[in-house]
C-alpha cells in the first residue's frame, strides 16, 4: 500500500456505511484538509465545534447540501493530522456529489482501506494493538466481542505488554551496565541476583498469559459448533431451529446436504457459528462422500460436535472419526416414541422434538454453557490474534535461555533480553513492524 501513494497527501472518504441513511459522516484528513473544508462549506469551525452549512461544489458553485461540519486541528485529532468531517444527509447522490467534489481538490485524494487508523498509529495516537482491537470493535456482532474488543483499542492489552518491556528493558539496562565491569569477579554474580527475579516473574507471567485455551483468539472468531448425523436425522431442521429461520434445505431425501452449511448466531451476547453437514453412511454416491469427508474435516477444528440421533431409528454410536471429539448426543424425534422405549437410556444426551420444538431453548442453553465455559468471561486483557501469540512465545524462550544458561556469559544473556524486549516491541508497534503492517490494516474498511 505504502510504496503507492504519498503518506503526506491528504485523504478524504465516506467513513460511515455505505447506503441510504439519516446521516452519512465524510472525513478528510491531512495537511490541505482545512483549505478542502473551506472550498466546500465557506467556513472553518472552531475547533471540535459542530456548525451548520450550505456545501458548494467549488469547481461550478452547485449546491450539494445543508450539513453539520466539524474542525479538528491536529494534532488533537483521530489521525493526529488536521482533520475536517461533513455530517450530510444520507442519501446516494448527496454523499456522491461531496465526493466528486473532494475528488477534484488538487492535492486531496481517495483514502486506501486502514489509512486513516495507519495515520493514527504513526502518528503515535494508538499502539497496534490497539488498532487491531478497533478493527475488532467495527467487526464485533456480539456483546461479549463487543466487549473483549474495547479493552484491546482502548490500550489495556499494549499496555500490558509495555510494562513488560520496560521491566525488561530495566533488567538489560543492568546487565549492559555490568558488561563494562564484567572483569571483577563478583560483578556477574551481582547483576544475576538482581535481574533474575524480574526475568523468573515475567516468564510466569507471560505463561499465565499464554495458557488461555486461545479463549480471545475463539472469542473473535466464534465458538464453531458441528451438527453431524446418519442421513434424515434431522440436522438440516436443527439448524433452522437453532437459527430460527430456514437457513438449510429441508428435503425427505436422504443426502440432500452435501456441502457444509454455516449459520452465526448469538447466544447470550457470544459469538456461535453452526455448521450443517452431510448425513454420514457407508453407502454414498461420489458428490455426497466428498460432502462426508468435509463433515469430518470440520469436525477435527469444532469446538463442539453434536452427534444426532434419529429417535425413531436410533444409530447411537458415532463413528470414530467423531467419537474421538466426544460429541454431545442428542436424540430427535422423541414425538415418535413411545413413552415405555428406553433405548439409550444408558447413553447420556438431551432429548429433542425439531418438528413440535421440544428442546431446543434447553439445547441451546447448553451450547450457549459450553461456550461460555470455553471462551471464558474474563477482565483481564487477553491476547486475540495468532501475532501475537507467537511474538509472546519467542519472547519466553529468550527469557527461558537467559534463566538456563550460564549468565557468566554477559554478551549472550544480554542478547537474550533483546531479542525479549524486541518480541514485545513487534507486538504494541514499537520496532521492526514494518513488514506486518500491511496485514494488520488490510483488515479495515475503505474510512477507518
Amino acid at each position: 500500500m505504502r510504496s503507492k501513494v504519498r503518506e503526506d497527501d491528504t485523504i478524504f472518504a465516506l467513513s460511515s456505511a455505505p447506503g441510504r441513511a439519516g446521516i452519512a459522516v465524510l472525513r478528510v484528513s491531512g495537511k490541505d484538509a482545512g483549505q478542502a473544508l473551506e472550498a466546500l462549506a465557506g467556513v472553518r469551525p472552531k475547533p471540535r465545534q459542530a456548525q451548520l452549512a450550505h456545501l458548494h461544489d467549488p469547481a461550478t458553485g452547485e449546491a450539494l447540501d445543508r450539513a453539520l461540519v466539524m474542525w479538528f486541528e491536529g494534532p488533537a485529532s483521530y489521525t493526529g493530522e488536521d482533520t475536517a468531517e461533513f455530517h450530510v444527509h444520507g442519501g446516494r447522490a448527496v454523499i456522491a456529489g461531496v465526493l466528486d467534489a473532494l475528488t477534484a481538490l488538487d492535492g486531496v485524494r481517495p483514502a486506501e482501506a486502514g489509512e486513516f487508523s495507519r495515520r493514527a498509529f504513526e502518528n503515535g495516537k494508538f499502539d497496534l494493538t490497539a488498532v487491531e482491537g478497533i478493527a475488532d470493535l467495527i467487526n464485533a456482532e456480539t456483546t461479549a466481542q463487543r466487549r473483549q474488543a474495547l479493552r484491546q483499542s482502548t490500550g489495556r492489552l499494549g499496555a500490558l505488554y509495555e510494562a513488560w518491556r520496560a521491566d525488561l528493558l530495566a533488567a538489560l539496562a543492568r546487565v549492559e551496565a555490568a558488561l563494562d565491569f564484567s572483569d571483577e569477579a563478583d560483578v556477574p554474580g551481582e547483576v544475576d541476583r538482581e535481574a533474575r527475579p524480574v526475568v523468573e516473574r515475567l516468564v510466569d507471567a507471560i505463561g499465565r498469559h499464554l495458557d488461555d485455551r486461545h479463549g480471545g483468539e475463539r472469542l473473535r472468531e466464534g465458538y464453531r459448533v458441528l451438527i453431524a448425523g446418519a442421513p434424515n436425522a434431522g440436522k438440516s431442521s436443527l439448524l433452522n431451529a437453532l437459527a430460527r429461520r430456514e437457513a438449510a434445505i429441508v428435503a425427505e431425501e436422504a443426502g440432500t446436504t452435501r456441502d457444509v452449511i454455516e449459520v452465526h448466531l448469538d447466544l447470550g451476547g457470544l459469538p456461535i457459528t453452526v455448521m450443517d453437514t452431510a448425513g454420514i453412511r457407508a453407502a454414498a454416491g461420489g458428490v455426497e462422500k466428498e460432502g462426508i469427508r468435509r463433515a469430518f474435516e470440520r469436525a477435527e477444528d469444532a469446538d463442539l460436535v453434536i452427534w444426532l440421533v434419529d429417535g425413531s431409528a436410533p444409530d447411537w454410536l458415532p463413528p470414530d472419526g467423531l467419537a474421538r471429539q466426544g460429541p454431545m448426543i442428542v436424540r430427535n424425534k422423541i414425538d415418535l416414541i413411545e413413552a415405555s422405549e428406553s433405548s439409550g437410556e444408558n447413553i447420556q444426551h438431551i432429548d429433542i422434538s425439531v418438528k413440535n420444538d421440544i428442546g431446543i431453548n434447553e439445547l441451546g442453553a447448553e451450547i450457549e454453557a459450553r461456550a461460555g465455559a470455553s471462551l471464558g468471561s474474563t477482565e483481564a486483557p487477553q491476547l486475540t490474534r495468532a501475532r501475537h501469540r507467537h511474538e509472546l512465545e519467542l519472547c519466553r524462550a529468550a527469557l527461558e535461555r537467559f534463566l538456563s544458561e550460564p549468565f557468566e556469559a554477559l554478551e549472550l544473556r544480554a542478547e537474550d533480553l533483546r531479542q525479549a524486549a524486541a518480541a514485545l516491541g513487534r507486538i504494541t508497534g514499537r520496532m521492526d513492524v514494518e513488514d506486518v503492517l500491511d496485514l494488520v490494516f488490510a483488515e479495515f474498511c475503505i474510512g477507518k
